[in-house]
């Protein structure tokens, strides 16, 4: 697009152009002082948005109350032109004041923003009137699977006629405005989500910002054509098909931008018809960030073009030649720019520091009487000369001087002493609540708070299959949930590959229960800006093995969003998935120690068959937190006894089952190797054995009660069986009984794990037996441990 001359009717006023000029230069002085803080020391890293300015002044006036913003680790000047926070608050977390960053407490580096979506008790706030930043991530393209969530939100919320969506939407008229670098198009999650949006026609804007170079490397070796909106030509929307609408234009050029982004969003907004803005001949005047200087390896050609085109200097120049203003009145902007960011700048870092430099001078004073007291504690010496030399020292390193000089001191007694560390108590508790909280939920709605209401059964109850069971209830939360979705690979349909949601679709509509494309990464994120926006989505992966293509949105975003928004944004989604006890390489998978690293902050359920998995489904829609449910792949035709209060039923978690008691030894399992144990515990009792069985039934949380510890209390010798690869879900469950809860005092035997082999199942049944835990290899492990116990028992 070339350079718009506004017309009288089009061109806003002088006074908001002004206006967007002081934008632009506040947000260029704030990137000049967040490198100038981090190099100095008193920040630890910074990015900011030098040289990106522009465009975003543009976006801010297409930017209305309700929508929402899913970014990367930039986006100060959006927040500046929408007046959504002060230049203190943006300064706050750059220094990671806790007390003071409005964003994340403390928690994420610079230009990571997000918004209250919820209240401090868990309540949703309305989000129509405010401008909504999700917390923004790292991960490169990492905001392009929840921007799809968040936009396709909004295209539930137009189509729902059940829904009452006051806090929510006006009538799906919301765009999420998604800001991609242009090197990070490069990953697959963009490409999926270009795709999967011009399929499901949601309105997602999506910005890439070109400045020619990802951190050192060009354009040309990252993206064919050099072009990201050239290669995307095939995604151009066609008269009355599905596509996406794209648009480019320069990042210097003010005029064209205002128009791009104005007839854009609008589109957007009315048709939702996704769009890609590509802004391109963007510069790095400070590089890519505080890591280092771009002068390494830019030529003197490129060096001159980012001088001249710089889009603060071209809107400075575009200004002047259309006698907006002159020069008098711009450097005037320009200085007021200069100090307000500098005045802001020292009342963030008085804010943060006094506090602890007041803290520091105190302790020194404690220090030199206790010094003098000891004069012959060398250790207590070379603590006090370590503190004199601190020069702006943050609390940890005042915490950990006082934790040595303690140490030093643990055999002496006097009021410093003791003073020492009622404050070391006090800095602990108070830096437990700033760092280590809202993991998980702690309001009302907690997944470990909601009430446990046991199955009931007629004397005269139905035997199901699995798959009937699961249906019937699937049946009743779509007919007791409102905000209830299902989607996923066959789900619609035919009612999923396993047929735990047939027929739905007849029954609910398309609009609640419907299929998606093979597309793991996109299918979590419209989960997840599904949940974000008071939505209950139960999004499907067909088989757990595949969960690994939808593993990084799990674990980046969904996984770590209340922690890193400190409480402020939420997304109960529930993934469901089946795995386990399928033959072959890539449809048996059990990695379950890869869910256990990576997803604290989602719970893990494990339930052996369908009437524990429907307990604790309907426990998951009682509660706020986001969950993994894998159900048994084997199980789907097993039968089982119908629940006369199927849907009103729970399963608590983090409470294990004992199944049948014993006395001998604990077998601690779950999920299909529950089955595997009952079969191994009928041929031990033939030789006298007694077996407690216990299935732990969710992962994550583990055992919340210690039943485990009380089991092995009794029969003093444990074994923990799964079919996860060794060092995986068995250690896992080792470590969480042995270590944690103490349980290794109690034990008679050395504890004995058993689990698959470390290489994936081969396919048929042989490959099966010889590959994965079986009742033969459970008899074998247990009789061995009791007979060297009681030789001459057994």
């Amino acid at each position: 697009m070339t350079t718009t001359n506004l017309t009288a009717t089009t061109q806003p006023p002088s006074e908001e152009i002004l206006h967007d000029y002081f934008i632009c230069c506040l947000s260029r002085e704030l990137s000049t002082q967040i490198r100038r803080e981090a190099l100095t020391g008193k920040a630890k890293f910074g990015v900011s948005d030098d040289g990106k300015e522009l465009f975003q002044v543009a976006m801010a006036k297409a930017f209305q109350k309700g929508d929402f913003r899913s970014d990367y680790y930039r986006g100060h000047t959006l927040l500046l032109a929408l007046d959504i926070c002060s230049l203190e608050d943006l300064f706050a977390q750059l220094y990671a004041d806790s007390e003071n960053d409005p964003f994340s407490g403390g928690r994420q580096m610079n230009n990571h923003h997000a918004t209250p979506l919820i209240d401090q008790a868990g309540n949703w706030i309305s989000h129509l009137e405010q401008y909504n930043l999700s917390s923004d991530i790292s991960t490169t393209a990492g905001q392009m699977a929840r921007g799809i969530g968040l936009a396709f939100a909004s295209k539930k919320y137009r189509t729902a006629q059940h829904l009452d969506a006051d806090l929510f939407s006006d009538k799906g008229n919301e765009v999420c405005f998604c800001n991609i670098g242009d090197a990070s198009t490069s990953e697959g999650a963009f490409w999926e989500t270009i795709n999967a949006s011009g399929v499901l026609q949601v309105p997602l804007a999506i910005t890439v910002v070109d400045d020619g170079y990802g951190i050192s490397v060009p354009t040309k070796l990252q993206t064919t054509k050099a072009s990201v909106s050239k290669v995307l030509e095939g995604f151009r929307e066609e008269q009355g098909g599905d596509g996406i609408e794209i648009y480019t234009c320069k990042g210097w050029d003010y005029p064209s931008l205002l128009e791009v982004y104005k007839k854009g969003i609008e589109k957007v907004r009315r048709t939702h018809t996704p769009a890609l803005f590509h802004i391109d001949e963007l510069t790095q005047p400070q590089g890519h960030s505080t890591s280092g200087s771009h002068e390494r390896y830019k030529d003197k050609a490129r060096m001159k073009f980012e001088q001249q085109y710089d889009c603060n200097r071209q809107f400075r120049l575009w200004i002047l030649a259309n006698d907006i203003a002159d020069e008098e009145e711009l450097a005037a902007l320009e200085g007021k720019a200069r100090k307000q960011v500098r005045d802001a700048k020292n009342k963030a870092w008085k804010r943060y520091y006094l506090p602890i430099e007041l803290k520091w001078r105190e302790i020194m004073e404690v220090y030199e009487r206790l010094v003098s007291q000891f004069p012959d504690n060398q250790r207590a010496q070379k603590c006090l000369a370590e503190f004199r030399d601190f020069i702006t020292p943050v609390r940890s390193e005042i915490f950990a001087n006082v934790r040595r000089m303690l140490n030093a001191l643990r055999h002496e007694s006097c009021q410093e002493i003791e003073w020492l560390r009622e404050f070391a108590g006090e800095v602990k508790d108070v830096m437990q609540k700033r760092y280590n909280t809202h993991l998980y939920s702690e309001t009302e709605r907690a997944a470990i708070q909601v009430r446990t209401i046991a199955p009931t059964y007629a004397d005269d109850a139905p035997l199901l299959n699995g798959y009937e069971i699961i249906n019937r209830y699937f049946e009743q939360a779509f007919k007791n949930h409102a905000n209830l979705y299902a989607f996923g690979e066959d789900l619609g349909k035919i009612g999923g590959v396993n047929q735990g949601m047939a027929g739905l679709q007849e029954k609910f509509g398309e609009d609640r229960i419907f299929d998606v494309g093979i597309r793991e990464w996109t299918i979590m994120g419209q989960a997840l800006g599904m949940a974000m926006r008071g939505l209950r989505p139960i999004a499907e992966i067909q088989y757990l093995d595949y969960l690994i293509y939808g593993f990084s949105p799990l674990s980046d975003d969904i996984a770590t969003l209340r922690y890193r928004s400190n409480n402020q944004q939420i997304a109960p989604v529930i993934i469901r998935t089946r795995g386990h006890r399928l033959e072959g390489i890539w449809h048996s998978g059990s990695p379950m120690g890869v869910l256990l690293g990576g997803l604290r902050g989602m719970h893990v359920l494990v339930p052996r068959n369908f009437v524990q998995a429907a307990g604790m489904y309907q426990t998951l829609l009682h509660s706020d937190d986001p969950a993994v449910l894998i159900e048994c792949l084997n199980a789907y035709r097993q039968k089982e006894r119908l629940p006369s209060n199927l849907g009103t039923y729970t399963v608590p978690l983090g409470v294990p089952e004992v199944l049948r008691p014993g006395t001998d030894v604990s077998i601690v399992t779950y999920g299909a190797c529950v089955r595997i144990a009952e079969k191994a515990c009928d041929m031990l009792a033939e030789e006298g054995i007694s077996v407690e069985l216990i299935d732990v039934q969710t992962l994550l949380p583990f055992d919340l009660e210690q039943r485990i510890v009380e089991s092995l209390k009794k029969t003093n010798r444990i074994v923990f069986l799964d079919e996860d690869v060794p060092g995986g879900g068995t250690a896992y469950m080792l470590d969480e009984v042995l270590v944690k809860q103490g349980g290794y005092q109690y034990l008679d035997s050395p504890p004995v794990t058993i689990s698959a082999k470390a290489h994936r199942p081969p396919y048929g049944t042989d490959g099966d037996y010889f590959s994965k835990p079986n009742p033969d290899d459970v008899y074998d492990a247990v009789y061995s441990l009791v007979h060297e116990a009681e030789p001459s028992r057994f």
